[in-house]
């Protein structure tokens, strides 16, 4: 493989890893054992049938589980601690192509690791976006949409490694544009939260209850449908 041709699969694969590993995994095992790309030796494996069986099978978990509001959510938390460290570890392997040594590996390793980071943080800040946004945008079309993009932009990546170069600077463009973005709707969950579980003792009475909760579930909401843009730092505009 040529220079440009393993820093973008390099890339492609931590980027990849960062927004949904299963697909990455997936469709850099099928091009493999296709034959349409020569994986370097320690991204071969992904090509064994059964590391694709178990892949496609947690692909399919997450394909509903990534659709479900607040529990998307939830599995992009967990997942802070899988996609990461395989997106680092599948760029060394991709270096491997370049035959740069354990250093180079290393180099590799942890530039993988931040590009891992930073997809998985605008894709799990995006759908906190979504999750404390009126708008009627669909948890559905946000998770078909990063399939989509992870399909596509690997095979770009294989394909087309220039072109992948630029769509991926532009990606980087995008990450810094919303990362204010994803900070505001951040503090804005976090003050619901809090405003849930440290409201007063709803009453007894049945329907003194029933206010309450309803209150307090309207709070809740004001609070995360507010835009607090020019709010002050330490909490929402009034």
């Amino acid at each position: 493989m040529e220079t440009i041709e393993v820093i973008s699969l390099m890339l492609g694969a931590a980027w990849a890893s960062g927004i949904n590993l299963y697909a990455a995994v997936l469709v850099l095992g099928w091009m493999g054992g296709a034959g349409h790309v020569d994986l370097p030796p320690d991204l071969q494996v992904l090509s064994n049938p059964t590391v694709m069986l178990v892949a496609g099978g947690m692909y399919v978990v997450e394909f509903f589980t990534d659709k479900i509001p607040g529990v998307d959510t939830g599995w992009d938390a967990l997942h802070t601690f899988i996609r990461i460290p395989a997106g680092a570890m599948m760029a060394a392997g991709a270096a491997q192509g370049l035959d740069v040594g354990q250093a180079g590996e290393l180099i590799a390793l942890l530039l993988g690791g931040g590009v891992a980071t930073a997809s998985h943080a605008t894709k799990a800040g995006t759908r906190v976006l979504i999750n404390t946004s009126p708008e009627p945008f669909s948890n559905w079309g946000a998770s078909v949409a990063e399939d989509l993009s992870v399909f596509a932009g690997l095979w770009v990546a294989l394909n087309n490694p220039w072109l992948f170069v630029v769509l991926f600077i532009v990606f980087l463009l995008l990450a810094i544009w919303l990362l204010p973005k994803i900070w505001r709707a951040i503090r804005r969950l976090a003050h619901a939260v809090r405003r849930w579980f440290g409201g007063n003792d709803v009453s007894q009475v049945p329907n003194q209850r029933n206010d309450g909760l309803e209150a307090r579930r309207q709070e809740v909401l004001k609070e995360l449908y507010h835009d607090d843009t020019n709010g002050a730092a330490g909490g929402p505009a009034k």
